[in-house]
């Protein structure tokens, strides 16, 4: 250790210089004088370096597109996030990021199948990154080809003998495996119902026994190891000898505003049969009976021509066929439309907006390419319609010429001119003075420049984005870089939904209109300047400005902007740490400097001043419901709902039925008859003061169904929409790119009662476009209980590409609400645990939009507020909602759900740990703590026991036809979970077995939980195993411990025998070290099918209390799960100690606890035994095998380098 170089600077600081990570401790102030010693508060210095490089990654799954990796952190202590680096193997660019990952697990998507990768991981604290961890190489699945096969052609041999020819896919995604080659003599039939050859190992195939004189049509695909590829287009050929097939890849290319310049690939041909010229046919699109012959080309060596003569802004269907001198062969078409109407009309100084009609055929859209100025030329998108063209000289002529992207000559299509406007503002609004207490900057505005009909000038304020780490960056370096249509649309009044979305969210707003421009002003007044509120600035967001003035040249409109003004950033208060009590507190950026200063302690935020939407409301706009419902403390919360559930819930009856409907505002952008189709349920509208407008100035063209809702502490935090409908899908991810989503919340299924609640809005594979988004799947992760789906986001006419997650909830029921809360606040951890820092609102559907949609938004509100206010205000939220959008919270079950899932959230805390802090996680609850002198293992294991299920849940296990089935009166399956029997006609609680339906991590009822058979239970427990196709059985008891009977032999030991309808052979018998398995033949005796049966019977298990190490264990349900995946069906694994709970339960917690392991980086004991528990009770028993959890998960995690301790 170097010695710390202390240096005295002013009176109450000290600079300590050269300091380490081991100058971390309590520093004092000592003061001495004649009359004694004084010693101040004491300080923590905490001095914080670069983190160290994490462990190099591992590769724990990959598929064709994604690759999942799991790291150690390689730190001691917590980082704020990882980053991962990935780039092709092949490539030398520049590695690309994904930033802000907060688990040791991450899953890499929009890769290329079949490729090689390089990736690496860095962690990032407060100070910044550290260095890369160690390259590692992985490679993707192979896929099945995304492409057909290339320059598919053929020749006649023979007049009944044709030989096709083809290339390998551009886009093969793997090892190509071979080829099959379609072909017909009746293009009506379905491709399934033509004649099919297999070819591997070549790419050539002689099709024989073909109809003379008859035209063929032949199309051939690729298939890998995985899957077929696409089809390739058809292929004409005439059966004829000598006779060509059709010209290849012919393409249509705009020459000039009355010239297409046409390009093929001849028809494959040999000597004898050679092209001795081709004959070129077309047509007008919408006039089919005008057929034109433009010509017989007579040169065979030919594979271009130039079509002129053309009418501009019209659709040509072109067809092309070659000649021999045995006569002409099938003929290809290609179509291609002219652009329509180029217009271009100056923006501001610098900019232009260019204009046109796009083609109506969209699939034969080529790219084109705008050309201007000295050499500038920038490529656009022909399907935009639009093309804004910047950085140009203020008040000069510019003339721009569309033409065709391919085109290397640059052949003319469209010729448009524009003058810019004049540069009338050359300086940038000047800062003279700031006044914190009012928040009111006071600026030197420019003079303007020159002579100009000016109409009026507006101030416009540029919140600047905040950055990790707190600091601010401004998006544009100028004010004419950016859209402003929207702020334009505001001049000319769009409404006040604009500006509430502006203010939510921190974008550009309008200050003041002025007539003319004054020499100062001062921002954030509060005074109104032409129909503007001129509103004090933010304390703590920083913001530029600038100058917009409205320019009058002859016809037109014109802009003309100043530069931004510097930033200004008003905060009454310096961030400060947080301390405890009267300790100072110091973090040391860096191992270099410290400074320590005497730290006055601040209190927080007067409640006279809320921040909360709910509290403001409370106080500026209360409704007579909310002053009789005050927020609840969650310490009051339990018998505050058990009051309320008292007489059959009528308190919760009361209290929904009084809450405020807020249904006086104005919907009439719904009301629209261009915008009633867009709404689902013609009930269910978006107010018009919260609706979240598009940006688009088409009539109707910003409408969608969806309502910006308030969180806490945070305005328009969610988006509420309705489940899209086919003609909304394109709406909905311009929302999601428009708003900087980063989340999709799904509460629905896409049918629910044989009705349709959701249309699908996203692709099943692949890519699909929705009117300028394209959206690719990236990967999809089907959990038991919700579903996550990740998506790269990309919007035409854009370089930008994003990720969006989807998390559909599947475990919401049909009608009603969940029985339990515990799933779905699982789910809403993974949805908080993934939604970056930065991103927009959350967006939120259900059905309509306004049920389940309203239950998530109160639930993660009142979560975060529990953590700042300690108390709860489900009342007072629902209330703000509904003056949001109608409806939210639609029904009193859903009400008093949302108080059910509050509770459990509330009194169960939070359990998940980082997988690499478990150690330390376990240690701590080995800790016992005062005053009852109990671990916190213990408590933890207490607080599972707070919820007793009450009698009405044993419908049918508690009958007396069903009672003496039950090994114990005390463990039976509850009725929602249980497993049912086909009922035998005339026999009583013949439908009833001990056993229960268990979710396992990634699939519903993956697991059969169920007690030892009774002797008299053994020919339904057979029943059990055959009608739910269960294959795998798992015993983790003996016949007898403790010289008592635990479970009855259900099986034969040497020969075959019969139970009830049941055949049961016994195959196989296999004593392993830990385990025996046992294999039995079971025959339905009814209709002679058969099956295969494997049971797992582990002997490891002591009579009392739990194994001594889970490693056996472990690698036991390693075992089970394996031969699952090999052999099993597709029915749920059979698990059974004696009563079916405790050792049961431990297996089912720790194969769920171990694949979550893998697959999140994640742990939650307390979570996965609480989720078990509601579907069947006791569930892992006692505290000891809650332990054994614990310890059997920690030592599955030192089974790897990267995770060893």
């Amino acid at each position: 250790m170097k010695m710390p170089l202390y240096v005295r600077m002013y009176p109450g600081a000290l600079q300590i210089d050269q300091s380490e990570e081991t100058d971390q401790g309590k520093y004092e102030c000592v003061a001495t004088n004649s009359e004694g010693t004084r010693y101040s508060a004491p300080a923590n210095l905490y001095v914080r370096a670069l983190p160290n490089p994490p462990g190099a990654p591992v590769v724990m799954e990959r598929s064709a597109t994604s690759i999942t990796l799991m790291w150690d952190s390689g730190n001691p202590l917590p980082v704020s996030y990882y980053i991962i680096q990935y780039r092709p193997a092949s490539s030398t660019d520049p590695f690309k990021e994904i930033d802000a990952i907060a688990t040791t697990r991450y899953s890499v998507g929009g890769l290329s199948p079949y490729s090689h990768y390089h990736f690496r991981v860095m962690a990032v604290n407060s100070i910044g990154r550290s260095s890369p961890s160690q390259t590692v190489e992985a490679r993707t699945a192979e896929q099945a080809p995304s492409s057909p096969p290339r320059r598919v052609r053929g020749r006649m041999l023979s007049g009944s003998t044709a030989m096709m020819q083809w290339e390998e896919p551009e886009e093969a995604n793997g090892q190509v495996v071979g080829y099959r080659v379609y072909y017909t003599s009746d293009s009506s039939l379905p491709v399934s119902q033509w004649e099919k050859e297999m070819v591997r190992g070549a790419n050539f195939l002689n099709i024989q026994d073909l109809t003379p004189n008859k035209t063929y049509y032949i199309r051939v695909l690729a298939f890998t190891a995985v899957g077929d590829g696409p089809l390739s287009s058809d292929l004409h050929i005439i059966a004829k000898t000598g006779v060509p097939s059709q010209p290849t890849e012919l393409k249509a290319e705009v020459k000039s505003e009355t010239s297409i310049l046409l390009s093929w690939i001849p028809p494959a041909h040999s000597g004898t049969d050679a092209i001795t010229g081709y004959e070129l046919i077309y047509r007008l699109g919408d006039q089919p009976e005008q057929v034109h012959t433009d010509a017989h080309i007579q040169n065979a060596e030919k594979r271009t021509y130039t079509v002129t003569s053309l009418s501009a802004e019209v659709l040509y269907v072109f067809r092309l066929a070659a000649r021999t001198i045995w006569g002409y062969g099938s003929s290809a078409q290609e179509t291609i439309q002219f652009l329509a109407n180029l217009t271009a009309e100056s923006i501001n100084s610098s900019s232009v907006i260019l204009r046109w009609e796009p083609p109506k055929s969209s699939d034969r859209i080529q790219g084109y390419r705008i050309s201007y100025g000295d050499g500038e030329s920038v490529e656009v998108d022909g399907r935009l319609g639009q093309k804004l063209v910047t950085k140009l000289k203020p008040q000069s002529l510019y003339t721009f010429l569309l033409t065709s992207k391919a085109d290397g000559t640059g052949g003319l299509q469209h010729r448009a001119d524009a003058m810019t406007a004049p540069n009338l503002l050359t300086r940038k609004p000047q800062l003279l003075d700031k006044t914190s207490s009012q928040s009111i900057a006071t600026l030197q505005l420019p003079t303007v420049q020159g002579q100009a009909n000016v109409r009026g000038f507006y101030i416009v304020v540029v919140p600047l984005k905040r950055q990790r780490g707190g600091n601010f960056q401004n998006l544009w370096s100028d004010p004419d870089e950016m859209n402003i249509d929207e702020l334009l649309r505001e001049i000319n009044g769009t409404g006040h939904s604009v500006r509430l979305r502006r203010q939510v969210e921190a974008k550009p707003y309008i200050s003041a209109y002025l007539q003319n421009l004054p020499a100062e002003f001062k921002l954030g007044d509060g005074r109104v300047y032409g129909a503007f509120m001129n509103r004090p600035l933010v304390n703590g967001q920083e913001c530029v400005c600038f100058v917009l003035a409205i320019l009058e040249l002859g016809q037109n409109t014109l802009y003309s902007t100043s530069p931004f003004s510097d930033a200004v950033l008003f905060s009454d208060v310096e961030p400060q740490p947080i301390v405890d009590e009267e300790e100072g507190l110091l973090w040391v950026v860096g191992p270099v400097l410290a400074v320590i200063f005497i730290i006055k302690t601040i209190s927080s935020m007067s409640s006279q001043h809320p921040s909360d939407p709910v509290e403001l409301r409370r106080i500026n706009f209360p409704t007579a419901g909310m002053t009789s419902h005050p927020p609840v403390s969650f310490s009051e919360l339990p018998a505050h709902i058990e009051r309320m559930k008292a007489n059959d819930n009528l308190r919760f009856s009361q209290e929904y039925e009084s809450i405020d409907p807020g249904q006086q505002f104005s919907w009439e952008h719904s009301n629209l008859e261009i915008n009633k189709p867009k709404n689902r349920y013609a009930n269910v509208i978006a107010y018009d003061h919260t609706r979240v407008a598009l940006f688009n100035n088409v009539p109707g063209g910003d409408y969608i169904n969806a309502n910006f809702i308030d969180g806490y502490r945070r305005q328009g935090a969610y988006i509420a929409t309705q489940g899209p409908l086919p003609d909304t899908f394109s709406d909905l991810w311009r929302l999601v790119w428009e708003q900087h989503t980063a989340n999709i919340i799904m509460i629905t299924k896409l049918e629910e009662k044989s009705r349709n609640k959701c249309d699908q809005y996203w692709p099943s594979r692949g890519t699909e476009t929705y009117g300028l988004m394209q959206v690719t799947l990236l990967d999809t992760v089907e959990l038991a209980t919700y579903c996550v789906r990740t998506f790269a986001l990309f919007k035409s006419g854009s370089g930008e590409k994003r990720e969006v997650r989807q998390f559909q909830f599947t475990a919401w029921p049909d009608q009603g609400v969940p029985e339990h809360p515990t799933p779905f606040l699982a789910f809403l951890r993974r949805v908080k645990a993934c939604n970056p820092p930065d991103a927009g609102p959350i967006v939120v559907h259900c059905s309509a939009g306004v049920g389940r949609t309203g239950c998530f938004i109160v639930i993660d509100a009142m979560l975060e507020r529990v953590k700042q206010e300690k108390t709860i205000d489900v009342y007072g939220h629902v209330t703000l909602m509904r003056s949001q959008r109608n409806y939210m919270v639609q029904t009193e079950e859903q009400y008093v759900f949302i108080y059910d899932a509050l509770l459990e959230a509330v009194s169960c805390g939070n359990t998940e740990v980082p997988a690499r802090n478990l150690y330390a996680y376990i240690q701590r609850l080995s800790q016992t703590e005062p005053p009852e002198h109990i671990s916190g293992m213990e408590q933890e294991f207490k607080r599972l026991a707070n919820a007793k299920a009450h009698n009405s849940r044993f419908v049918n296990a508690s009958l007396p036809c069903n009672k003496f089935k039950n090994r114990l009166v005390n463990i039976m399956p509850y009725e929602t979970t249980r497993v049912c029997l086909q009922p035998i006609r005339g026999v009583e609680g013949s439908d009833y077995v001990n056993g229960s339906f268990v979710d396992g991590y990634r699939q519903q009822r993956a697991y059969i939980a169920t007690q030892g058979p009774l002797a008299e239970t053994v020919e339904d427990y057979w029943r059990m195993l055959w009608e739910h196709n269960s294959t795998i059985v798992v015993m983790l008891t003996k016949l007898r411990e403790m010289g008592r009977e635990k479970c009855h032999q259900y099986w034969p030991s040497d020969r075959s025998a019969r139970y009830q309808y049941f055949v049961v052979d016994p195959m196989a018998e296999y004593n392993m070290p830990q385990y025996i398995l046992r294999e039995f033949k079971v025959t339905d005796a009814r209709d002679g099918q058969s099956r295969t049966v494997r049971q797992f019977q582990f002997t490891d298990w002591p009579e009392q209390g739990v194994p001594k190490s889970g490693e056996g264990f472990i690698d036991f349900i390693g075992q089970v799960h394996k031969t699952k995946e090999q052999f099993g069906q597709d029915g749920p694994i059979t698990v059974h100690c004696s009563a079916g709970v405790g050792r049961t339960g431990v297996f089912i917690t720790l194969s769920i606890v171990l694949e979550r392991m893998r697959y999140e980086g994640v742990v939650d004991i307390f979570q996965t035994v609480k989720m078990l528990r509601t579907q069947r009770p006791a569930m892992v028993q006692t505290e000891e095998q809650y332990q054994f959890c614990y310890r059997a998960g920690l030592e599955y995690l030192g089974s790897f380098d990267h995770y060893a301790t």
